[in-house]
């Protein structure tokens, strides 16, 4: 398990710079800390969306520790890779535990001697023990990025875009040992307008978690705090997002494929394929259906021959291509090895005609 205090790896300091260096936290530590809330915090969190609601609790808290998932390798290289949430405690000297497991004792140990007064969570990436639920006086408490018991797991975010949701929000609970089962605190709204991405959404949650976060720590002190049971025969279940699932099936309704490009927005993306090369979709439009009888019989009889992932016609601006149900516009695309760029751009360097079959 990696253990680092203030950014710097213990295991390869001597004792007299870990002395040194801890001094000059500690002096640290305690201006910073001399205008914060008395109630101590130990966090846990993974990636941005973590790190947004971490730098809100630094603001306001004594954070005085911070747990995330271990380095991972990226790029070719394979280089480690720290995680938002490790990036941002090192910048404020926070003593950083990456555990490969939160049930091994050594982790559990330290958190004892620790003794944080409470426990915040924000998409860790594992569950937790009742061993490490039990450690804080005030509970371990979870921020979790739906309106509970609905789109419980890994990516409730993406999912409420996909379904076509016109509203999600930020489900503030106490952890029990299920998946995101336990008793809510507090719940705030957030509306899905009708372009949001899974980019903007992430952006809008992780800062109203950060603002649920401090208002239910507050009630928490004051003793405020509610429990409200979560309505178990309600709940709803997401599975985690890969890449796979971003392959466009254009037998589904334009309507479902174009929520799936804004929810697989930025990443993984949802894509196709042309000529062999992969090619993503970041922005498309559903063809609006508002015409009058000619018009739709004239476009009847002109699609009546071709098969869904038809690239049916080339507009200056769009491509269009025909699903299993209406018309899917395409605005924005990138084919492989070549950036991201409107379609009028794309159409000027690659040719393609109606009839192109996508897939």
């Amino acid at each position: 398990m990696t253990y680092l205090k203030g950014g710097v790896d213990l295991s390869m300091k001597d004792n007299k710079d870990i002395e040194d260096n801890k001094d000059i936290e500690d002096n640290r530590d305690k201006e910073d800390n001399r205008n914060k809330k008395a109630m101590t915090v130990l966090f846990m969190g993974t990636p941005d969306f973590a790190a947004t609601i971490l730098e809100e609790l630094l603001a306001v808290y004594q954070v005085i520790g911070v747990v995330t998932q271990p380095d991972k390798e990226k790029g070719r290289g394979k280089e480690l890779a720290f995680s938002p949430v490790k990036e941002l405690a090192i910048r404020h000297g926070l003593p950083v535990y990456q555990p490969r497991k939160v049930r091994e004792p050594e982790f559990l140990g330290q958190v004892r001697e620790l003794r944080p007064d409470v426990i915040v969570v924000a998409a860790f990436g594992q569950l937790l023990p009742k061993e490490l639920l039990d450690i804080p006086e005030q509970g371990c408490i979870n921020v979790h990025a739906s309106l509970l018991p609905k789109y419980r797991g890994a990516a409730p975010i993406q999912y409420s875009i996909i379904d076509g949701e016109e509203e999600t929000g930020i489900t503030i609970m106490y952890m029990d040992v299920g998946l995101d089962t336990g008793d809510i605190i507090l719940q705030d709204v957030v509306p899905i307008t009708r372009s949001e991405t899974g980019g903007s959404l992430f952006e809008k949650m992780a800062e109203q978690g950060a603002a649920s976060i401090i208002k239910a720590l507050g009630q928490i002190e004051l003793g405020e705090a509610r429990r409200t049971p979560q309505e178990n025969e309600k709940a709803t279940y997401v599975k985690m997002i890969d890449k796979e699932m971003g392959r466009l099936d254009f037998t589904k309704p334009a309507v479902q494929l174009e929520r799936l490009i804004r929810g697989l927005n930025p990443w993984p993306s949802a894509y196709t394929f042309l000529e062999g090369k992969t090619l993503k979709f970041w922005k498309a439009e559903v063809e609006n259906t508002d015409e009058s009888k000619a018009a739709r019989e004239t476009r009847e009889v002109m699609l009546k021959d071709s098969l869904p992932g038809t690239v049916v016609e080339v507009r200056k601006d769009a491509l269009v291509i025909l699903t299993g149900d209406g018309l899917l516009v395409v605005k924005e695309l990138q084919l492989e090895g070549k950036k991201r760029m409107p379609a009028d751009a794309f159409l000027r360097g690659f040719s393609v005609t109606a009839g192109t079959m996508l897939g």
